[in-house]
């Protein structure tokens, strides 16, 4: 008699690479999530390890100006961002998760790789200025910045694709299903952001100071292979991962929505929404995905006119008909947009940190003994304080704020984001001030005709600037992600991580655009931002960001007292909640 196979529990949702159902313990948890916290870690330590001291580079060997090579480091970073949104798009809709980050990591290896050679080339770089006579400086010719822009966009690439789909298939190893493995859930969330800063922290510090003592050629190589480790760690647990099916992404819903909405927009709204199209009215045959019914609201009341049943349509589609609930979906994400927009600002201001703020440090005095701090180290300050900031908010603000605000989680996402906000303008003011002491110290000494002479004030002076930015990015960002996460529909949560980076690129596309007015309204007789540093007015930029983020601020607080929670409207609309599970079910 044959001995029956015993088989391990399968997960219903969930396919092993051969596309069989996963085992519970063959599959997922903390041994599958290492390799893709790994490959994360190395996108860090590259993407920034890049960015943080590429300012220096594209003025010091590139020879750029000022103000180009701070648009240039802006619209990198932007795009990287921005990009996540299409990866996201490619993830959901066509390739899956998996696919997404091993093709976009090898994009941005490749990035990486093109960019080191560019470095070792002699041909792509402008020769040395002589150190006496620095106006005989040749900037970058069009072919060395076309190498210098492709490698910089495909790094690009590679990271808004690989960085859409992480934190998503991390989160695909646990099954929400079960208690313990969603536990393990939220503390993968808590590594994944530790893992982000500590490929910061090593970027800063590390790769910095090896692009500037022994080369770029060096810090860039160093990247390439970090990049390229971090994808043949995150192949070798293939086995390992669990899949999940492709659902489409939420953009095709949203855009569908207003388009049924539009074509309909004639018709008019039946007074009963019990009337208008819904989960329980949906036909087998359009194999609608189950979804967690909600109640009907009254905002945004032109959308519902794509749930409303028109007999001259023979056939159902999301094109010509939605659910209740789909609309429904969508007006979760439009109440979002008022927030969305008013936290651009924030990232506006961090944009400075790798900009103007590292130029700075390049005209003060950086040694501590012997040693002379790289520019691009500065920024140390700047992950130490969100490294610092987290614990003490985890520990000391959270407990203080639930006896306080009478809060079970203590500071609302609205509310983080708020104090994330104020420190933003603290920052800028503490720019401007340090700029202001900068500048004296510098005509005391009649050096603001050299701009390489060294200014006797120690670049200690800008820690504040730093300190406050990073304090403020711990709170903006757990508080943006909380609210993006928490608030979005399930079958958006993809999409809602690609909305919260979305800001951080329009904040940097806010900064480049910022400095390309500023730098043409203040032309040349007394520019805000030249290349020599020392004979601008740097000071009158940070007062223009510390104004524009306290009106910022004030909207930001409007919006957010009109915001309703999604859990709190519920609660307050409980009664047509019952009457609506009543009614369809």
């Amino acid at each position: 008699m044959p001995v029956p196979v015993i088989q391990g529990e399968t997960l219903p949702d969930a396919w092993d690479y051969k596309g069989c159902p996963a085992e519970r313990s063959k599959s997922g948890g903390w041994t599958s999530t290492a390799m893709i916290l790994g490959v994360e870690a190395c996108e860090r330590l590259t993407t920034l390890g890049i960015a943080v001291n590429l300012v220096t580079y594209l003025t010091e060997t590139m020879h750029l100006g000022n103000a180009t090579s701070a648009t240039t480091v802006t619209n990198f970073l932007g795009t990287s961002f921005m990009l996540s949104l299409l990866g996201g798009f490619i993830a959901d809709t066509f390739l899956g998760r998996y696919l997404t980050i091993g093709i976009f990591a090898a994009v941005q290896a490749t990035g990486v790789t093109i960019l080191t050679i560019s470095t070792v080339i002699p041909s792509l770089s402008p020769p040395k200025c002589t150190m006496d006579n620095t106006t005989t400086c040749i900037p970058a010719s069009g072919i060395q910045l076309i190498i210098l822009y492709l490698a910089l966009y495909l790094t690009a690439l590679g990271t808004g694709g690989l960085k859409s789909s992480v934190s998503g298939f991390g989160s695909d190893q646990f099954d929400e299903s079960d208690a313990e493995e969603r536990s393990q859930m939220t503390k993968f969330f808590n590594w994944f952001f530790f893992f982000i800063n500590i490929g910061s922290l090593s970027s800063v510090s590390i790769l910095v100071y090896i692009q500037d003592n022994l080369g770029r050629e060096w810090g860039y190589g160093i990247c390439a292979c970090a990049i390229v480790i971090g994808l043949a760690v995150f192949l070798s647990g293939t086995r390992r991962y669990r899949f999940k099916k492709l659902v489409g992404s939420p953009l095709t819903q949203i855009a569908a929505v207003f388009i049924v909405a539009w074509k309909k927009r004639s018709l008019e709204l039946p007074s009963d929404s019990s009337l208008l199209f819904n989960i329980d009215d949906v036909a087998e045959g359009l194999k609608k995905k189950k979804k967690q019914k909600l109640p009907h609201s009254k905002q945004f009341r032109f959308l519902d006119k794509a749930a409303i049943k028109d007999a001259s349509v023979p056939e159902a589609n999301k094109w010509n008909l939605a659910t209740l609930t789909d609309v429904e979906e969508v007006k979760l994400v439009l109440r979002m947009l008022p927030i969305w927009a008013t936290t651009v600002i924030f990232w506006t201001v961090y944009a400075q940190m790798t900009t103007f703020s590292v130029s700075q440090a390049t005209t003060m005095d950086r040694h501590i003994g012997n040693f002379q701090i790289p520019p691009g180290s500065l920024t140390v300050f700047f992950v130490g304080s969100i490294l610092l900031t987290v614990p003490i908010y985890d520990r000391l603000i959270v407990p203080i704020a639930r006896k306080v605000l009478k809060n079970p989680q203590g500071l609302t996402p609205l509310q983080s984001i708020a104090v994330g906000l104020v420190l933003s303008v603290v920052a800028m003011v503490a720019a401007a001030l340090t700029e202001i002491k900068r500048l004296r110290a510098a005509r005391s000494r009649g050096l603001t005709n050299n701009p390489t002479a060294q200014i006797p004030l120690s670049v200690f002076w800008l820690v504040p600037q730093f300190f406050f930015v990073g304090a403020g990015e711990a709170f903006t960002y757990i508080g943006q992600l909380d609210l993006f996460l928490r608030e979005c529909p399930k079958g958006m949560k993809t999409m809602s991580t690609g909305l919260f980076l979305s800001t951080l690129s329009l904040g940097f596309f806010v900064s480049s655009l910022l400095v390309t007015i500023v730098h043409k309204v203040t032309g040349n007789k007394k520019p805000w931002l030249p290349d020599n540093l020392n004979q601008g007015r740097l000071y009158n930029f940070y007062w223009l960001l510390a104004i524009l983020s306290c009106l910022n601020l004030g909207i930001y607080l409007v919006f957010a007292k009109w915001y309703v929670y999604e859990d709190k409207r519920l609660a307050d609309e409980g009664i047509e909640l019952e009457e609506a599970e009543t009614t369809f079910h």
